[in-house]
């Protein structure tokens, strides 16, 4: 008896950096379940102009990293270059996906930027520039109303889709490691999923949620932010502990399940911290 979730549905991932990233779990679960993946990465390509050298390489490493940590977590999985500070970018990945006549199932939204952190110290709100949280807005959470559009506009997201994107409870709460600047970006994601559930939910039944996680070291973003004692922390005042990678890659998995009415959710995947005072 075929206990899949999935029938080869395709769903975009995007946010993979390395093979620890958390979109990489969510991605190998869609694939233990039958379903298929897309995923994207920062990369060089002929929507950036003007970029220096410097900036240059790093794009061509961001890219090479991302696709040899597809390769070797998930064997020949399609890749594209996503870059979804560029509207060319997002509304060409689209048209390319429309010219193959591939329709997605729903996309993982797991990207996120904050220059205001630097060496795991966490720059204070009121020093935060216009540009830094701008950009920090922009790429952590407008990006899922952007590429949400281009997608519908080039009709490849299928109806009765499924849209999931990562947060955290900083989004809420000032947590024992304050995030400050992205912490209101997470917010913005928040309310932005709440209103796309209702927007894309009329529009064509497609469900929008989002799923709050616990802290993770394992990946280069939850590095950058995190020190050991704060995993201590959360593992400790948590009543489960802390939640694992497969612990929200599944909850993902059940968000994506084809035929639920389940949408304009916050469902949070961290142990029971978000019930602690």
């Amino acid at each position: 008896m075929n206990t899949q979730i999935f029938n080869g549905e395709i769903f975009l991932i995007t946010g993979i950096a390395d093979a620890n990233s958390l979109a990489m779990y969510v991605a190998k679960e869609i694939i233990a379940n039958g379903g298929k993946v897309i995923c994207t990465g920062l990369g060089l390509s002929s929507f950036h102009k003007g970029l220096s050298e410097k900036a240059q390489v790093f794009l061509q490493r961001s890219y090479s990293d991302f696709q040899l940590a597809v390769q070797q977590e998930l064997g020949h999985t399609p890749t594209a270059i996503l870059d979804v500070s560029l509207d060319e970018s997002m509304e060409a990945f689209a048209l390319g996906l429309s010219e193959q006549g591939i329709k997605l199932n729903g996309f993982l939204h797991a990207i996120a930027m904050d220059k205001t952190i630097r060496q795991k110290e966490v720059k204070p709100l009121l020093e935060v520039t216009k540009d830094e949280f701008a950009d920090t807005m922009e790429i952590s959470a407008f990006s899922l109303v952007r590429l949400s559009h281009f997608l519908v506009k080039h009709n490849v997201l299928a109806e009765g889709a499924s849209i999931c994107s990562i947060s955290y409870i900083a989004a809420a709460k000032v947590t024992f490691h304050p995030y400050r600047n992205i912490s209101i970006a997470k917010a913005a994601l928040e309310r932005i999923t709440v209103e796309l559930a209702d927007e894309l939910g009329r529009k064509q039944g497609v469900r929008v949620n989002a799923v709050r996680f616990s802290p993770y070291m394992g990946s280069k973003a939850g590095n950058a932010t995190l020190h050991e004692n704060d995993l201590q922390i959360s593992d400790e005042v948590s009543p489960l502990g802390n939640a694992a990678p497969l612990d929200l890659a599944r909850e993902v998995v059940h968000l994506f399940r084809p035929g639920t009415r389940i949408t304009g959710e916050i469902r949070h995947v961290d142990g029971g911290y978000n019930i602690m005072g």
